[in-house]
């Protein structure tokens, strides 16, 4: 080890706690999601190619949808490569419901049902409420929220047909508390929060569980390169309690555990998977 390591090393010894950062998927047993089909909107990359990947690997079937075809293309034979398994991936924008509705029903054409949602399709960039422009605010809040209403509007009477219906909407934690030159995510994101909890009411009933996933900061992806480069990101994570951003695999270990039986009996809920990053509140003003 060389000398920085050691000196966290021991840091870690003195207050109890060694961290074995081993992969958080491997706790997950070998076909622990066999038999179930889901369509992942913004699959092709980011956070929702990795629960692509995660569910692809525990015998999932998956649909993959982006706007981009040649990148769904790409990441279905990545997939494969590494899993096996054949991804379906069809191009969509989430803005079209028509087009939200031929997804779902190529999913079904080609595995036979439909009975989880992945609802990850996301637009954001850095911007002062006061230079925000009217169709940008509105692109943002079409995308993650009315895009998000689509998908959850097409794939339901699949869901309820599967009688073990789930729908996870991959929001954030920006709206828990104020967030500069992030007003249209912020604002799109509380509703699709809203939108968990109220079809969790809605369509309990019918066999279908809707739940959140709130993503912090996370390592290596096109979003915080965006939201947080150069010295933003070292910033970024020191308002982190577990001192480092996340990885993409701990949000997919959290998209494969609401996916399996032991989360039979969560909906409406908003898991929180940041470090403890939006827990920090005022003590960073004190650092």
């Amino acid at each position: 080890m060389d000398n920085g390591v050691r000196a966290r090393f021991r840091l870690c010894v003195a207050i109890g706690y060694v961290s074995t950062m081993s992969n958080p998927l491997d706790v997950f047993r070998d076909g622990a999601l066999a038999g179930h089909v889901a369509v992942i909107t913004g699959g092709g990359t980011g956070i929702c190619k990795g629960i692509a990947a995660a569910y692809a690997r525990f015998g999932c079937d998956v649909c993959i949808t982006s706007r981009k075809q040649d990148v769904l293309d790409a990441t279905a034979a990545e997939l494969k490569a590494a899993t096996g398994k054949d991804v379906l991936a069809v191009a969509a924008d989430v803005r079209d419901p028509d087009a939200v509705v031929r997804v779902v029903e190529a999913a079904r054409a080609r595995f036979g049902k439909v009975d989880t949602l992945v609802n990850g399709a996301a637009g954001n960039f850095l911007a002062p409420a006061v230079a925000l422009s009217p169709n940008a605010f509105k692109t943002v809040v079409e995308i993650d929220l009315i895009g998000s209403f689509h998908a959850v509007r097409a794939v339901f009477p699949s869901l309820r047909d599967a009688g073990d219906g789930l729908i996870i909407n991959i929001t954030a934690t920006l709206h828990y508390h104020g967030t500069p030159l992030q007003l249209h995510a912020s604002a799109a994101k509380a509703g699709v929060d809203a939108m968990t909890r109220n079809l969790a009411v809605e369509w309990g009933g019918a066999g279908v569980r809707v739940v959140s996933i709130a993503p912090g900061p996370i390592g290596d992806t096109e979003g915080m390169r965006r939201l947080a480069p150069g010295d933003a990101a070292k910033k970024a994570k020191q308002a982190v309690p577990l001192g480092r951003f996340g990885e993409v695999d701990e949000i997919a270990a959290a998209a494969v555990y609401l996916r399996s039986a032991a989360a039979a009996y969560i909906t409406g809920a908003v898991l929180v998977v940041d470090g403890g990053n939006s827990v920090m509140g005022a003590m960073m003003s004190l650092t």
